[in-house]
């Protein structure tokens, strides 16, 4: 994998080794790699019970009638709950919109929504009580599309609704709709001597992490609860399930065990309510596992859309106008859609400048299985339709697609649909520069010296399904644009507590934060952060809970940047105390004592040119310095619900990518050869991570491309829950990813960083379909792409 870099200088440098800008190892690397480390599926208590949900097998029905005596009789069961036994009048919870229920109540509204719970001492004892419950169901007409969301009969999926969003919706099974206009196109496209339009459709895909639902809910002597949980969010779970358990929060304890990988996934709720519910029931910790057929209907996932798109251009290649449609469809319940539309239309032109647009972007209620966040966020569905654009005009107008990209590609200074500014670097024209300038893989790799054929080379690799015959090469380039933080106004803060004493003669720092590490690295970046700037090298992170104030989510690439910013603000603060003291301590008979560049580097208070004052031990003696703060970034604002204009971002990131792919055009299979980036990542504060999440958000693009894709009935239900019909990229799937890591510092984020995880996910996708495209000359307008849509069959 070949890595290059182009740094930035740091704002502060350190010579504490592990520090911001090296490559330190992660320490929980070796226990996954080994299979050592706990996570949330290998929690165990003494005496715990088993949690177990009885799912709907309808997407759409009314409850009849529900009996779960039999259930209750088999030996060995606990409990049995159902939406008549919750505790509290709060029945429902959401992310924004409280509108998804703890446990159906009249009917349900997709297909594996949770009917009933089930405690046991044993997990096959739950499942086999759970299967003793007798639901009847009447099925209902069933909603899965526009047409039917939108008829004028169309049953409605959440009667009465009141929300903040219903009242600007064209029809009460839309969840939000955000259109943005600017400029006039109607008059740009009278310029246009190209027009090109196209109709697109991006698939569902599941986040298919590693390690399933599941978690351990302790009941407490002081009638709360302890929950120790996977999830990305450990605040807004908070939020949701104290309500619903009747608690004050500060008796619902939480701490995060191992989470493996999320997504998106584990933004919602998924069991958290249901195993607290048992354990208070039964006064017993119960622990509840999801096996991976029930996690694909225990969390949403990427919202399937349809993308109607058109664009004009003038003979020289600038780009005179743009409009779009994008119909999201959000599921059952609203889980993040209304964030999601705000994405997906204020990214939906691309990283390019168009003056005049007119964009429409909606979401749906359906019977579907709700949907969600998921990396890339409503970015991701955009700029598979708006690339698949920018291939089009090119060809029309007979240009090179890269150079056309970079005709019209966005800079500093930019301004987006949204009116808004882009206020640091976006070099989109350089990334492509750079993808494009990197060398191309050699051709015909399976053909061997003594004229031999190394299938794994091949489509279809080892199933040996050709050797050669009918296989065209193509290349094909995409760059993207996506946001980094929570938008349109949201309260997007971090917390930080920061202790620094002696001990044992040596200085050390402990962190504690509650961001959920969910894979991404953040601990590592977080003790990397206190070496920086407190100039120690021993540093503990404290496990995640709730005892300190919320980090936000881990999601939309803003961990790095809001925990990580306030990690760096709470050591400003504690390094200026250990100032502080070393004036009352030591005196001031050194004038630089007096001054506020003093720095802490390798355990010791230094001068801004290195001259040693005082050690570390020596100023803080016996004394801890323990500091917690919250840390916010500059503010954003809601987008105008009529023309969308607004300063709704707080950072942009970019991305391009390079496909190449073999194609054998006779039997539909595709190998892709190899997915170069290049990506502006503003400082890389540890490189070795961020090639890693840059590889790993283009693998998860390319599963988009070719594979990845959840089919639903046409009843709404689910046809391929399991790893066995839903297939994910392997290591066979993977080429090589090199990487080309540009640093251009982001004057307004911390250490100059920008987002990494979401924004290589974006442009891989279209970069694929772009070079099967260019190899087999079809039109592909819809992902993932199947071997049926390459042979006609």
């Amino acid at each position: 994998m070949g890595v290059t870099r182009t740094p930035t200088p740091t704002t502060q440098g350190s010579e504490t080794t592990g520090g911001i800008g090296e490559s330190t190892l992660r320490p929980d690397g070796v226990l996954k790699t080994t299979g050592e480390f706990a996570y949330a599926s290998d929690l165990w208590h003494e005496d715990m019970l088993w949690g177990h949900t009885l799912r709907s097998p309808h997407a759409h029905a009314e409850i009849v009638s529900l009996d779960v005596s039999r259930a209750l009789a088999q030996p060995g069961v606990y409990a049995v709950l159902t939406y008549d036994d919750l505790p509290t009048d709060v029945r429902h919870y959401g992310l924004e919109i409280q509108d998804t229920p703890v446990l159906a109540h009249g009917r349900v509204r997709h297909h594996g929504e949770p009917v009933a719970l089930v405690a046991a001492d044993h997990p096959e004892t739950a499942r086999r009580a759970a299967a003793k419950i007798r639901v009847e169901y009447r099925q209902l007409p069933v909603v899965v599309d526009e047409a039917t969301a939108t008829a004028p009969d169309a049953p409605l999926i959440h009667e009465g609704r009141t929300d903040h969003h219903s009242g600007h919706v064209p029809h009460p099974n839309v969840v939000h709709r955000q259109p943005i206009v600017r400029g006039d196109a109607d008059a740009a496209a009278r310029r246009a001597d190209v027009i090109v339009t196209g109709d697109y459709e991006v698939g569902m895909q599941d986040q298919a992490f590693l390690g399933p639902e599941s978690g351990l809910a302790v009941p407490a002597e002081d009638g709360g609860v302890d929950l120790y949980i996977a999830t990305q969010w450990l605040h807004a779970d908070l939020r949701q399930i104290a309500p619903v358990l009747g608690l004050p929060e500060e008796k619902v304890r939480m701490t995060l065990s191992g989470v493996g990988g999320a997504f998106g996934g584990r933004e919602d709720l998924s069991m958290q309510i249901h195993a607290c519910l048992l354990a208070l029931r039964t006064g017993k910790p119960v622990k509840m596992v999801y096996n991976r057929f029930e996690s694909f209907f225990g969390h949403v996932h990427r919202h399937p859309a349809t993308l109607h798109y058109e664009h004009g251009a003038t003979r020289d290649g600038k780009i005179t106008h743009m409009r779009c449609r994008i119909v999201l469809d959000g599921g059952a319940y609203a889980s993040s859609s209304p964030a999601v539309v705000g994405n997906a239309s204020s990214l939906s032109a691309g990283p390019y400048v168009i003056d005049d647009v007119d964009i429409e972007a909606l979401a749906l209620y359906t019977n579907n299985p709700p949907c969600g966040a998921m990396r890339g966020f409503g970015a991701v569905q955009a700029c598979f339709a708006y690339e698949a654009q920018m291939d089009k005009l090119a060809a029309a107008l007979g240009m090179d697609p890269v150079e056309f990209r970079r005709l019209n590609a966005m800079s500093q200074g930019a301004v987006m649909p949204t009116g808004q500014v882009v206020d640091s670097p976006a070099p989109v024209a350089e990334l492509l520069r750079r993808v494009k300038a990197m060398p191309m893989p050699p051709e015909r790799e399976w053909e061997s010296a003594g004229g031999g054929v190394d299938v794994r080379a091949l489509p279809g690799g080892l199933s040996n399904t050709t050797h050669g015959e009918g296989v065209v090469r193509g290349v094909g380039y995409a760059v993207g644009i996506k946001n980094v933080g929570f938008s349109e106004g949201f309260d997007d803060y971090s917390t930080a507590r920061v202790r620094l004493e002696v001990i044992a003669g040596e200085p050390v720092a402990t962190v504690h934060t509650a961001m959920a590490e969910v894979g991404q690295g953040g601990v590592t970046v977080h003790a990397q952060i206190a070496r920086t700037e407190l100039g120690v090298t021993q540093v503990t992170i404290d496990p995640a809970d709730t005892r300190v104030g919320s980090a936000g989510s881990t999601s939309a690439s803003r961990q790095t940047y809001v925990t990580g910013g306030a990690v760096r603000h709470t050591c400003q603060a504690v390094r200026e105390r250990v100032l502080e003291l070393g004036r009352a301590k030591l005196g001031t008979h050194h004038p630089a004592w007096a001054t506020a560049e003093l720095l802490l580097e390798s355990g010791k208070v230094v001068t801004d040119d290195g001259e040693v004052l005082a050690g570390l031990a020596e100023v803080l003696g016996d004394e801890a310095i323990d500091i917690e703060r919250e840390w916010r970034h500059r503010p954003t604002e809601p987008f105008d619900l009529r023309t969308g204009q607004g300063r709704g971002h707080v950072q942009y990131s970019f991305a391009a990518h390079r496909a190449v792919v073999d194609v054998d055009t006779e039997l539909g299979l595709v190998k892709v050869v190899e997915l170069a980036c290049a990506q502006d990542v503003g400082k890389a504060l540890n490189p070795l991570s961020v090639v890693g999440q840059i590889q790993g958000g283009t693998t998860q693009g390319l599963g988009l491309a070719v594979m990845e894709e959840i089919l639903v009935s046409d009843r709404a239900t689910v046809r391929n829950p399991s790893f066995t019909d839903y297939l994910i990229p392997t290591i066979l799937d993977t080429p090589p990813i090199p990487v080309d890591v540009l640093e251009l510092a982001d004057d307004h984020a911390p250490y100059g960083l920008r987002g990494v995880g979401e924004a290589p996910t974006l442009s891989s996708t279209p970069a694929v379909v772009a070079a099967i495209r260019a190899a087999t000359g079809l039109a592909l307008r819809r992902v993932p792409v199947r071997p049926e849509n390459l042979t006609g069959t």
